[in-house]
């Protein structure tokens, strides 16, 4: 058994096809990010990879949408979005598969 302390890890990212890792690979990201309230990501999309965003707790808007603790997001390649923090949050962020670069703002 090994032991990594997430703060070690760039932004969160802890799975993936990056340096620093846990895990090495290329078929998915997964992240833990933490946000103050007013942080706030703007509108952007990925050309390759799928995200899939839970809100583990906190309140914020993507999209003109209000998710709370619980709620998943699904977004598909070429779809935008953006993220506003209403409230700390935290999430859990899963992107298939691990592409490098692939972060483009609208």
């Amino acid at each position: 058994m090994k032991i990594i302390k997430l703060n070690s890890m760039v932004k969160g990212w802890f799975v993936g096809n990056f340096f620093p890792t846990v895990f090495k690979t290329k078929d998915v990201e997964v992240g833990v990010k933490y946000y103050k309230k007013g942080d706030n990501e703007p509108s952007h999309h990925h050309k390759i990879s799928t995200e899939i965003t839970v809100i583990i707790y906190g309140r914020a808007i993507m999209n003109n949408r209000t998710l709370d603790p619980g709620d998943i997001v699904l977004i598909n390649p070429n779809e935008s979005t953006n993220f506003i923090v209403e409230k700390d949050t935290c999430t859990v962020v899963v992107k298939l598969p691990s592409s490098l670069n692939d972060k483009f703002y609208d």
